[in-house]
């Protein structure tokens, strides 16, 4: 038997204006997984750490986007896989996605096959599709691919890694309670007036300027939801206080992280970072909430395979 760890980054999703296609790598794990090639064919989950999440193949995340690989890719050995969360579900920071994705990585890479990471993203998608009711790999694809990505047409697998200012920092605010993806995307519009799509697109087309130029103030304007924040903010408390302190202690843009509750804001530089991340702090001191604030650069690697 043979035995491998992957360490499946956590991610934040959209960016604002990217709704369900842009989505940032984050250098904060987001699960541990344990993975183990057996000579009886077959796939279990044999123990799950962080989490209270079901132990079968077909109600879990990482069971489903396994089970989906090899019936692509059939193979005479069985899989062990145990899970260690070090985010729990609901976060808004890609926690499925992380299970998805190193399940599918860690499996590709016991059996050799030496897969491109980008042709793996279909399979680890078949496991977040049960997680939130719908295919999109907004987190999925940062998490395999790293760096900052946007699929633009995920059924032909027409996912792009965009260019980024080097300094750039990210701030996560992540309050103790759990917002549920299926949940999130039911409060939402189903119908959007063309006039808040048209600015939207302007805005997505502005912050991939501002990304390719390094253009800071220009991706500070673009950092605007005109269609999900307004309908998702009430989920989360105190939203716009936090969004108000980080952008008064210089952060370039602040929204929604995924579909909540963690809350994202993006800074020129460590210094500016820590000082959100203090905002932060303050804000929720008073508050009944636990929660974490943490900083990070963006992940240029994503998901990876730690030998045994």
């Amino acid at each position: 038997m043979k035995s491998i760890k992957v360490i499946s980054p956590s991610s934040v999703a959209n960016l604002s204006c990217g709704y369900d296609i842009l989505g940032v790598c984050l250098d904060y794990v987001g699960d541990e997984m344990i993975i183990t090639k057996t000579n009886s064919p077959g796939l279990s989950i044999t123990n799950i750490e962080g989490a209270k999440l079901s132990s079968s193949v077909d109600k879990n995340v990482a069971g489903i986007a396994a089970k989906s690989y090899l019936s692509k890719n059939p193979s005479k050995f069985g899989f062990e896989i145990e899970i260690i969360k070090k985010v729990a579900a609901g976060s808004g920071l890609g926690s499925s996605a992380s299970s998805a994705v190193a399940a599918v990585y860690g499996i590709d890479y016991l059996l050799e096959r030496n897969s491109k990471k980008i042709n793996l993203i279909k399979y680890a998608v078949d496991g977040e599709k049960y997680a939130s009711g719908e295919a999109h790999a907004d987190n999925i694809a940062p998490t395999m691919l790293g760096g900052l990505t946007l699929v633009r047409d995920l059924k032909i697998l027409d996912i792009l890694n965009l260019p980024f200012p080097k300094d750039l920092f990210v701030t996560i605010f992540y309050p103790a309670i759990e917002l549920k993806t299926s949940i999130s995307r039911d409060v939402l519009n189903k119908k959007i007036s063309i006039k808040k799509v048209v600015k939207q697109t302007e805005n997505l087309g502005g912050l991939i300027s501002g990304l390719y130029s390094n253009d800071y103030q220009l991706i500070s304007r673009c950092l605007v939801d005109e269609i999900v924040e307004e309908r998702r903010a009430s989920l989360i408390p105190e939203f716009y206080s936090l969004k108000e302190s980080a952008i008064q202690n210089g952060a370039l843009g602040c929204g929604i992280s995924g579909s909540g509750p963690s809350i994202f804001s993006i800074s020129k530089g460590k210094k500016i970072a820590l000082r959100v991340k203090d905002g932060f702090d303050k804000v929720y001191s008073q508050k009944n909430i636990p929660f974490k604030t943490f900083i990070s650069k963006i992940n240029y690697e994503g998901v990876k395979v730690l030998e045994q």
